[in-house]
């Protein structure tokens, strides 16, 4: 049996669900901790939108929108073949735990082992950023080092 092809990640960050949400949600918070513009219409079928460092854009649509508990959205990337806009899901559940909240991401639906491996370095560079963000602190700027090949 083959492992599917899916990216956890998981973070603690010290700041109530409610605030993480808004970081999730928010483009002006969004843009703190990961790309240069978004557009978010946070209800089911409403668009995700976020213009990343170095002209990639990625889009997708809402599918669960749980105020402060659960998001789920489809992804993919303009003008990328191999993860065309909406062809994957991220689902984020947000659990209060420990005085702060638990971040429990997963993203299925990518094609291969190579694109598994980029955006699970991906997520690990952004989730790192996040949890700063969320937390209150400043990651700085976005400089986006190439992921390993």
């Amino acid at each position: 049996m083959t492992e599917p092809l899916v990216v956890r990640r998981e973070t603690h960050i010290t700041a109530p669900p409610a605030t993480v949400f808004a970081f999730l949600t928010d483009p002006e918070k969004i843009i703190r901790w990961m790309g240069t513009e978004a557009t978010m219409e946070t209800h089911p079928g409403g668009l995700y939108l976020v213009n990343g460092i170095g002209g990639s854009t990625a889009r997708g649509a809402f599918r669960e929108v749980v105020p402060v508990h659960r998001l789920a959205y489809s992804f993919g990337w303009d003008g990328r073949e191999k993860v065309p806009p909406g062809s994957s899901l991220i689902e984020i559940d947000l659990i209060d735990q420990d005085g702060g909240t638990l971040v429990r991401m997963t993203h299925t639906g990518l094609p291969d082992a190579e694109q598994c491996a980029l955006h699970a370095w991906g997520w690990a560079h952004y989730f790192a950023r996040l949890t700063v963000a969320a937390s209150g602190g400043d990651p700085g700027p976005d400089s986006r080092p190439q992921p390993p090949r």
